[in-house]
């Protein structure tokens, strides 16, 4: 007999490849230029710009925080770390391809640091809710920062420990944001893209644990 736990356990555990839903060879189809700045939302971007990519649990809101940021160029909501190509949103949000919902945020560092955007995920959210936020259950909610490069992946690994102590300090749990290098960004559905900007009173399951983060140098 299949029970509804059976459905919710295989969404909060990471698929095994045999397990994973098979995707695609190609993209799926997505919007071109941002609904709010009217930027092109793919490469070749400025030279000059850098890349960030973080999850936060829905991208909707998510988004709405990076590209109302002064120094940052664009913003897509889109698909990374699991292991369906090409994955959709109905896919991702069955557990079955081991994709978080994340934001790619292209910025100016002469405006706004790596380090500025790292404080806005840690303050946004609840990183110590394993594969939810709220609400939101599953693998695709989870905590996670996936770096470009050495020095990013430094600075969110020291950001991570300096969140911790100030949680532990207002006795709050342990940090379950995942840090990797940079997998593959699949960009979600043009529908997805600055979702909150087309629909102002749109879902926004967004909530910090009202703990202040102090990014080290």
């Amino acid at each position: 007999m299949f029970f509804l736990s059976d459905l919710l356990n295989r969404k909060l555990q990471m698929p095994k490849v045999r397990e994973a839903l098979p995707g695609r060879d190609k993209p799926i189809a997505t919007a071109t230029t941002h609904f709010v700045s009217g930027r092109g939302l793919k490469a070749p971007y400025p030279e000059g710009l850098t890349t960030a990519m973080f999850g936060l649990g829905c991208f909707w809101g998510a988004e709405r925080l990076y590209w109302q940021s002064e120094g940052v160029w664009v913003t897509a909501v889109g698909y990374a770390g699991g292991v369906t190509p090409n994955p959709t949103y109905q896919e991702t949000c069955t557990g079955l391809t081991g994709h978080a919902e994340v934001v790619l945020a292209v910025f100016n560092p002469a405006i706004v640091t790596y380090g500025d955007l790292l404080k806005i995920f840690w303050e946004a959210h609840d990183p110590t809710q394993g594969m939810r936020q709220g609400n939101d259950i599953g693998t695709a909610y989870r905590s996670a920062i996936y770096a470009f490069g050495e020095e990013q992946l430094r600075l969110a690994i020291a950001s991570r420990e300096a969140y911790q102590a100030a949680l532990r300090a207002a006795g709050r749990g342990a940090v379950t944001t995942e840090i990797a290098p940079a997998p593959v960004f699949y960009f979600a559905e043009e529908e997805h893209q600055q979702y909150l900007a087309k629909n102002p009173n749109g879902y926004c399951s967004l909530k910090g644990t009202g703990v202040a983060c102090d990014i080290p140098g």
